[in-house]
C-alpha cells in the first residue's frame, strides 16, 4: 500500500469502498504538491482551514494538528474514508469538522484548498458559498491534475474569488491560486429544476447531480415499465439522485413502504425535496449511505437501481456488481432487483451469476430493463 509523505506527515492511506487488490491509491500528486505548497508559504499556527471535495482524506489528515480543519465535500464515500483513515493513522477524530455539500461550512477561513471536482456546478456553487466566509488575508488555493483539470475551473475560480496565477505543472500537477477580492454577494443558479411529461413532474436538482439540466435516458427509458399496485412491499430506490424512479414507484404504489439512499448529500437533498413537494408528508426513509451496507438482510421485497459506470474520474463496473451484491443481501426470498444499463455492459451476465437467474422486462434499441430474483 502506499504511503503519503509530505512535511507535514506520513500517511498509510485506503479508498473507499474497498476492494481486493485495489489498484488505485487514495491519493495523487495533486495532493502532495499541494501539501508541499502549504508547508513551504507556511501556515498560521491554528488556521482555519476549509478542505473542499477531498476524495479520501489525505488533505485533511495531513494537516490534523497543524489547523483547524474543516472537510466538505458531496460524497458519503469521502467523508466514510476520511473516518477510516483518522483512525487507521491514530489520529483523533474530533481533530476534523465534516460538513456536507448540503450544508453550508461557516467560517471564516485562513485558508481554503480545493480538490477541484469532476462537476463544475459543485465548483461553482462551493465558491458562491465562500463569499463573506473568508478572513482577511485569505488565500484559495486549487489543486488538480492537469488532465482533470478544465479552463472553466479557473474562469469559475476567477469570476467568485479574484485574479487567478497557475503554477508550473509538477507530476503532472497543477495549482491555481485565487487572490481574494470584494466582490458583489452573487447569487446561485442552483438548484435548477426540469418538467416530466410522464408522468407530469417538476423535479428539483441542486448542483452536484447527475443529469442536472434533464432526465437521464436510462431513467426515461426505465420508467414506464416500473410495476404497480404491488401494495404493501418494501421498496429501496439504491442510488437515487434526485428521486425520480423511488417517487414514480411511489405514485403507482401508494401502499409501498420507500427507502431512498444515494452516496451523494446533494443528490439525497434533491430527493427528498422532491418527495415533500411531490408525495408531501408521506413517509420515506432518504438518506446518505454506502449503498445498502447499513440495510437490515432481508429487509427489502423490491430494488430499484440505475447504476452508476465511475466514481469521480475512474470509470467501471465494480460500484455496480457491489450495489447488486448489496442488494441480493438486502432482499428478503422472492424479492427481486430491478435495473436499467446499456445493452453493451451485460449486466445480464453479472446478475445471473450473483443471483442464478435474470429476466429481460424491456429493451429499446440502447437500454435493457433487467430483473434478478433471490431465490
Amino acid at each position: 500500500m502506499p504511503i503519503l509523505e509530505t512535511p507535514f506527515a506520513r500517511l498509510d492511506l485506503i479508498r473507499q469502498p474497498e476492494q481486493a487488490n485495489e489498484p488505485l491509491q487514495a491519493f495523487d500528486a495533486a495532493d502532495e504538491y499541494l501539501l508541499t505548497h502549504l508547508h513551504e508559504q507556511g501556515l498560521p499556527a491554528m488556521a482555519r482551514v476549509l478542505i473542499l471535495n477531498d476524495g479520501f482524506g489525505a488533505l485533511a489528515c495531513s494537516l490534523v494538528g497543524q489547523a483547524q480543519v474543516v472537510c466538505s465535500g458531496d460524497s458519503h464515500l469521502a467523508h466514510l474514508a476520511l473516518r477510516k483513515n483518522l483512525a487507521r493513522n491514530g489520529l483523533p477524530a474530533d481533530d476534523v469538522t465534516f460538513v456536507p455539500a448540503s450544508e453550508v461550512a461557516q467560517g471564516p477561513f485562513d485558508r481554503v484548498l480545493i480538490r477541484v471536482p469532476k462537476t463544475l456546478a459543485l465548483l461553482e456553487e462551493q465558491l458562491i458559498r465562500l463569499h463573506g466566509q473568508l478572513a482577511p488575508g485569505a488565500r484559495v488555493i486549487a489543486a488538480a491534475m492537469v488532465k482533470h483539470l478544465p479552463r472553466a475551473a479557473g474562469d469559475l475560480l476567477e469570476q467568485y474569488i479574484g485574479p487567478l496565477q497557475a503554477s508550473l505543472a509538477v507530476k503532472k500537477a497543477r495549482l491555481l491560486f485565487a487572490t481574494p477580492t470584494d466582490k458583489p454577494k452573487p447569487v446561485s443558479p442552483y438548484p435548477t429544476r426540469y418538467r416530466l411529461d410522464a408522468p407530469p413532474l417538476e423535479l428539483l436538482n441542486h448542483a452536484n447531480l447527475f443529469c442536472r439540466e434533464g432526465l437521464d435516458i436510462g431513467t426515461r427509458a426505465f420508467l414506464p415499465h416500473l410495476p404497480k399496485a404491488l401494495g404493501e412491499l418494501r421498496v429501496a430506490d439504491l442510488g437515487c439522485g434526485n428521486g425520480v424512479l423511488g417517487i414514480v414507484y411511489a405514485q403507482g404504489n401508494p401502499q409501498a413502504r420507500l427507502t431512498l439512499v444515494d452516496e451523494s448529500h446533494m443528490a439525497v437533498q434533491s430527493a427528498r425535496e422532491n418527495w415533500q413537494a411531490i408525495l408531501g408528508e408521506r413517509p420515506a426513509d432518504i438518506r446518505a449511505g454506502d449503498g445498502l451496507a447499513e440495510q437490515p438482510p432481508a429487509s427489502l421485497d423490491l430494488v430499484l437501481c440505475n447504476p452508476p459506470f465511475h466514481q469521480q474520474q475512474v470509470v467501471g463496473d465494480f460500484l455496480a456488481w457491489r450495489m447488486f451484491s448489496q442488494a441480493k443481501a438486502a432482499l428478503a426470498k422472492g424479492g427481486e432487483l430491478w435495473i436499467v444499463g446499456n445493452r453493451h455492459l451485460g449486466y445480464h451476465l453479472k446478475l445471473k451469476r450473483l443471483f442464478g437467474n435474470a429476466e429481460q422486462v424491456a429493451a429499446t434499441p440502447k437500454f435493457v430493463i433487467l430483473k434478478a430474483t433471490r431465490t
